[in-house]
């Protein structure tokens, strides 16, 4: 039996492009979209940026050293009250190492990092034919039924 490398879950910063490439990757791979993760990628310079961003958070579940999962979130500032909630925007584990908890971890630590900055709620959408990630949401906090809407943004120019 092969010894499973002990499992790392940390915050991506500027220095980590190398790593957030790693995460994209598997995104694509994931979600089953290399398209959107693995076409036009952005250069060095936008990853250090948006990696140094306070309201980005990108983190990673590494296994020697291996990205085997991941999320991003956004820090959104509220205007009715001064507070901020955060947006878990994308979360995947690879395919062999699911069901070890490795999603709940890393939501663990964004819970953590969320409550250093002050945020009273993260919030995340589901697809309804995603039974894996409804169940895990559903553990962990209230479901709400809403719809999302796409409003396109016409080109600049």
């Amino acid at each position: 039996m092969v010894a499973t490398p002990p499992l790392t879950i940390r915050r991506l910063g500027p220095a980590d492009i190398a790593l957030m490439r790693d995460l994209n990757a598997l995104f694509g791979e994931v979600f089953d979209d290399p398209v959107t993760y693995g076409d036009a990628k952005p250069d060095d310079a936008y990853l250090a940026a948006l990696l140094g961003r306070e309201h980005v958070a990108v983190l990673v579940a590494l296994a020697g050293g291996t990205v085997v999962g991941g999320l991003t979130a956004y820090a959104l500032d509220k205007a009715e009250r001064a507070r901020r909630e955060i947006y878990l925007y994308d979360l995947a584990v690879a395919a062999d190492h699911r069901r070890r908890g490795i999603a709940t971890s890393l939501i663990a630590h964004l819970r953590a990092v969320a409550a250093e900055s002050g945020t009273w709620v993260i919030f995340v959408q589901a697809d309804p034919d995603d039974a894996p990630a409804l169940a895990l949401y559903g553990k962990l906090g209230l479901r709400e039924d809403v719809h999302h809407f796409d409003i396109p943004v016409p080109p600049r120019g």
